[in-house]
């Protein structure tokens, strides 16, 4: 159990956090002032509906989850391929290499709690064993439902290279990776990787995976740019003008993943509703758009449809481009968008 909360910040993390312009001496902080509506009035009533309410929250099937068609996934490529296996994992195929992002394979998205947040498909760790070597492993941020012990484990032996929020590798250190295969980003931090130029960009959002380490790791979004193509991965976190300044920097885009789920009034400002991540991807000019972060955990009170619904709707409203791909299936984006609303037969 004890393993699961990672690696405390030492006195010689703390000194090299320092030097990012977004740390305040003790913890790092947001672009602008964000919190948390929830009071411990709050608690009691929030845990009952979490553990009682749950009629239309998890769907009444395991979601299936397409095959991984090595062959398909693998051939060279003048434009992305990307697979969503739910929540916010992206495996993805760019400039013929291969990037997983927040690969949270596991079953359980509160290993810690006295009860699990389980997840809406079945073993779904054993898909680890059938993707290729991975050239680049992806953390967006330190939370559960985004870095997984267990994922991770299995993932060691066939990944070249983790690059993650700084902060985050002392938690993949205290597991077993070796540190010279970690790279840390503050914001807007690029570097070349094969070709790729990436970028960790700002979100607003929050970390940690214990009481005492909150905010002692940074949180973001990523920005993949080849010669012909740009992408861009949100991460998790509330609506603000990071995504215009991303659009400005970095757009337009071709793909970008955009959070999308595990909403409340009580925690508005971290997590966008689907209306504002519509907005976000106008904002970051996305030219299609993916929403994440839904299709997996019951995180949050509302019915594991309402996000793609809402979205859905909203980016019909703006004419804004989006697809919906199944669990696991091989997609690009020149596949005709909005061919599926999978979602709409499963109670």
């Amino acid at each position: 159990m004890t393993q699961q909360f990672g690696a405390k910040a030492s006195q010689v993390d703390l000194q090299s956090y320092s030097t990012s312009q977004h740390w305040d001496g003790k913890k790092f902080i947001n672009l602008v002032e964000t919190k948390m509506d929830m009071k411990p009035k709050h608690i009691p009533s929030l845990i009952y509906k979490q553990l009682f309410k749950k009629q239309g929250r998890t769907p009444t099937i395991d979601l299936p989850i397409q095959p991984f068609e090595y062959e398909a996934f693998m051939a060279p490529s003048t434009t992305t391929k990307y697979i969503w296996y739910g929540h916010s994992v992206i495996l993805m195929r760019i400039n013929n290499k291969t990037i997983l992002i927040d690969p949270m394979f596991g079953p359980d998205a509160s290993p810690i709690a006295p009860f699990a947040t389980k997840r809406f498909s079945s073993n779904t760790l054993k898909l680890i064993d059938e993707l290729p070597q991975i050239d680049a492993v992806m953390f967006s941020h330190d939370h559960y439902d985004h870095v997984d012990l267990a994922s991770l484990k299995k993932l060691m032996p066939k990944t070249t290279h983790f690059y993650t929020a700084m902060g985050v590798g002392r938690h993949l250190i205290k597991w077993g990776v070796n540190p010279q295969h970690i790279t840390e980003f503050d914001w807007w931090k690029t570097l070349d990787f094969e070709d790729i130029q990436i970028t960790f960009t700002p979100s607003r959002h929050f970390s940690g995976r214990g009481i005492s380490d909150r905010a002692k790791s940074l949180w973001g979004g990523w920005v993949f740019k080849t010669k012909t193509e740009s992408i861009y991965f949100s991460g998790d976190g509330g609506y603000g003008a990071h995504f215009e300044e991303v659009g400005k920097r970095f757009g337009p885009f071709d793909i970008g993943f955009m959070e999308c789920g595990q909403y409340n009034p009580l925690w508005h400002q971290i997590h966008m509703y689907p209306e504002e991540a519509v907005q976000a991807s106008l904002d970051a000019r996305i030219k299609h758009v993916v929403p994440v972060h839904w299709g997996s955990f019951a995180l949050a009170l509302h019915p594991w449809k309402e996000p793609i619904d809402r979205f859905t709707q909203e980016a019909k409203n703006y004419n804004l481009s989006h697809a919906t791909p199944l669990l696991g299936e091989l997609f690009h984006h020149e596949i005709k968008p909005e061919r599926f609303t999978w979602w709409k037969d499963i109670q």
